[in-house]
């Protein structure tokens, strides 16, 4: 069943919201992380906990960018009109699902199976 262009088009304007709210935030906590390198001199426990929190901010960034990805890829199976189907097994994601997680590629069944390795 072929999703409504009005349907389509929520779902495009939440992804690019999305993109937006990411690439903003990456933005920030890079500028973040220059900030503390700029700290000068520290005692042990600051230069601690300003490494944590670098790490922190960088692994941030890394699910980021998988979040991005996911989001454009998503984007272009609107344009290609295959928004909305499993990229696996080629059944309809379910509504719910979609509402949840927009840039969703998979459905529930698949899903599962990718995170118990299985796919």
């Amino acid at each position: 069943m072929a999703m409504s262009k009005k349907l389509l088009e929520g779902y495009r304007k939440r992804l690019l919201d999305k993109k937006k709210g990411v690439t903003e935030a990456y933005n920030k906590n890079k500028n973040y992380g220059r900030l503390t390198e700029d700290e000068g001199t520290q005692d042990l426990a600051d230069k601690a906990s300003s490494a944590y929190t670098k790490e922190f901010l960088y692994s941030l960034s890394n699910t980021d960018r998988e979040v991005l990805q996911k989001v454009d890829e998503a984007l272009q199976r609107i344009t290609k009109a295959s928004y909305g189907t499993c990229v696996e097994c080629g059944e309809e994601i379910e509504k719910k699902r979609l509402e949840a997680v927009p840039w969703a590629s998979h459905c529930v069944t698949c899903q599962e199976k990718i995170e118990k390795g299985l796919l």
